[in-house]
């Protein structure tokens, strides 16, 4: 593995000095967060595998198949999980001991999709980087690989969708994102004993209520199968033997073939010991140095360090400025990732405002949609596609390229949480948001002004503009400005009574 030995490090040449260990002192060198990716401030991927195939609970159905849970026990779950999961499963599909999760993978056909399609679907909707979930908790990967026989190429599509993902957006000179979640495998259950399973979940098998050929991967448990494919697909191998040959392999192999300009990790990072973790980070980073990209790498909560990775928070965002640049992972819906028969999808006006203030605290957006099993994107996802992409088209001189300003807002809208999973709130006009590029400060209204706004930071002789005195005020979407005026209780704007309505008013203030 790269960098495990640093007792005897080999005699490099002039030009090799900068390569990366895999240490953290070695990897902080590196610029966690590019440039490109500052200017960027929004990215598309999507959710999509063997699990959609379902339209059922979400892409966690793997696991859920398995289950047959009371209503106490599922009291508090999301609303349109089904609680007799196991039923559920047999009735559509078979018993679980008859039809597997390995049986819904050639099921997976995706015939409607088109990488250029949807590659100018989400260049249209103002993305600047996309790209795939690589590899979600299920362990299929969604790549031609050698790693693994279940992958895209062999079963299901037959088809390497990251590479024609990778073709479609480098034509469109957009960047490239993979993401991965196999740290945490659905049936693997590191640390967890045989009589933990039982105490917490209740089954009276002992095998944890999976079948046959894929009983779970529990520390001491036998598996009841040697199918070495099918103990692949559900992680039934030894933990070095995971590490070693799924985890580590899986990362290189689409580092070397795809060359992402994003490795994006999921949560339960923290279940691979730190020194694989490292091991990839430095393999990663001197692979781009080879090629002369700037990459980058995420992690949640304490996953990996801040020093040469970006801290990315799930359905959440900062309630304040950040000094370093942060990611949010949201997903257009309003609870699950993965497609699912009558998946309820947010508002336009929501994911545009939940964007904007997190741009102006120092974030940026990587947006999820979910796509069918054929390969189709529904048309209310598209429709949130389009108008969010249609608001950038008009202000978007507010967003790309910006950065924050002295202070991230103003307004009375508060929210409720900070971190991961922050509750929803509804923003109004009165709501702020600041950005700056050069010496223009962009203020950006969440909503419509019908009446005459006053933002108060950038009042005359605020101690914020340390004295500057404003000398235009525009509105991005046209000549809407009926007046202003920089008062010592604010700057006034009143718009024009035929000014169009905008989910959110970009002002240009020089």
């Amino acid at each position: 593995m790269v960098g495990c030995n640093e007792q005897s490090p080999p005699q490099l040449s002039d030009n090799s000095k900068q390569r990366y260990q895999a240490t953290e002192q070695s990897l902080a060198r590196h610029q966690a967060a590019p440039e490109w990716f500052r200017d960027a401030k929004l990215g598309i991927y999507f959710t999509w595998g063997p699990y959609t195939v379902a339209e059922d609970t979400n892409e966690w159905y793997p696991r859920w198949m398995h289950f047959d849970f009371s209503e106490e026990q599922w009291q508090g779950r999301e609303p349109g999980y089904h609680i007799d999961r196991l039923q559920w499963h047999q009735e559509k599909f078979g018993h679980p001991s008859e039809f597997g999760y390995h049986d819904m993978i050639p099921l997976f056909t995706a015939e409607n999709f088109d990488a250029e399609e949807w590659v100018q679907l989400f260049k249209d909707a103002g993305a600047r980087f996309a790209g795939p979930v690589a590899m979600h908790h299920d362990g299929y990967a969604l790549w031609d690989s050698q790693i693994t026989p279940w992958n895209s190429a062999e079963i299901g599509p037959k088809r390497d969708i990251t590479g024609e993902l990778a073709a479609a957006l480098r034509a469109n000179d957009m960047k490239l994102i993979t993401t991965f979640h196999h740290a945490r495998h659905l049936q693997r259950y590191k640390g967890q004993s045989i009589e933990q399973a039982m105490q917490r979940y209740g089954h009276l098998n002992s095998y944890h209520a999976f079948w046959n050929s894929h009983y779970p991967w529990i520390e001491g448990l036998a598996t009841s199968s040697e199918d070495p494919k099918l103990r692949l697909l559900y992680g039934n191998i030894p933990e070095d033997k995971w590490l070693t040959d799924f985890w580590l392999a899986s990362l290189k192999e689409v580092v070397d073939n795809y060359q992402p300009d994003i490795v994006w990790f999921d949560t339960w990072l923290d279940q691979i010991p730190q020194q694989y973790r490292y091991d990839f980070a430095a393999y990663y980073l001197n692979s781009a140095q080879d090629l002369a990209k700037e990459v980058m790498m995420t992690h949640k909560d304490l996953d990996m360090p801040a020093s040469f990775s970006v801290e990315d928070f799930e359905q959440g965002r900062r309630d304040k400025l950040s000094g370093a640049p942060w990611l949010t992972d949201d997903t257009i819906s309003k609870w699950s990732w993965s497609y699912i028969d009558g998946l309820p999808v947010k508002p336009a006006h929501w994911v545009i405002h939940d964007f904007i203030d997190i741009v102006s605290k120092n974030g940026q957006l990587l947006l999820n949609v979910s796509p069918k099993a054929d390969g189709s994107i529904p048309d209310d996802q598209r429709a949130v596609l389009n108008a969010l992409g249609g608001w950038l088209k008009v202000n978007g001189d507010a967003i790309y390229g910006t950065r924050p300003w002295l202070i991230y807002g103003e307004g009375p809208t508060e929210m409720e949480n900070s971190g991961h999973f922050t509750k929803h709130v509804d923003y109004q006009a009165e709501d702020i948001r600041f950005t700056t590029k050069g010496d223009v400060i962009y203020a950006i209204a969440l909503g419509t002004p019908r009446e005459k706004l006053t933002i108060v930071a950038l009042a005359r002789n605020n101690s914020l503009l340390n004295q500057r005195v404003f000398l235009s005020v525009s509105a991005l979407n046209g000549d809407y400005v009926e007046s202003w005026q920089q008062r010592p209780n604010g700057l006034e704007i009143k718009l024009k009574e035929g000014a169009p309505e905008q989910v959110a008013y970009a002002f240009e203030i020089k």
